[in-house]
Order: C-alpha cells, then sequence, then structure tokens
C-alpha cells in the first residue's frame, strides 16, 4: 500500500470555529446542551419554555439530534434577560 498522508487534525478547525463564535460574540443568549431520554427531553424544553417565555426570552430549541438507545441530544437557547 502507498504511505497515504494522514488527514488533518479537527484541532484547527474547532479553534478557528471557537475563536469566530468569541469574535462574534453570544447577542446575549444562553445556550444548554442536554442529552436525555426523549421524554426527559421533552420535559426539560417544556420547563424551558414555562420558565423563560418565547415572546420575552426568545427560547428555542436551537438544534438537536436523536442518538442511539432513543435518546437527544439537543441545545435550547434564550435571551439572557428580558426586557
Amino acid at each position: 500500500m502507498a504511505n497515504l498522508p494522514k488527514p488533518p487534525s479537527m484541532d484547527g478547525l474547532k479553534k478557528r470555529i471557537r475563536q469566530h463564535r468569541q469574535q462574534q460574540g453570544d447577542g446575549g443568549f444562553v445556550r444548554e446542551r442536554y442529552c436525555l431520554s426523549r421524554e426527559d427531553a421533552r420535559a426539560k424544553a417544556r420547563e424551558w419554555f414555562e420558565s423563560y417565555p418565547k415572546a420575552a426570552y426568545w427560547t428555542e430549541v436551537e438544534s438537536w439530534r436523536v442518538l442511539s438507545g432513543d435518546r437527544i441530544e439537543f441545545t435550547m437557547r434564550r435571551l439572557s434577560s428580558a426586557d
């Protein structure tokens, strides 16, 4: 087999993404990531929407994906304060 070059490390890309996000700022948003069972994930999202109403805090499920074992990984986002 020919000697193939090693794939580039993801560390450089991760560093650039982190720097870009720091420069851009988060726009005053608070984010929390969870990995819960489907039912617990629904309950956690409801808890966020009850504690931080969407109209005042722009609360939303920013991203989510289904993992094996019917677990949901998701990120909740809201404004840090309502004006």
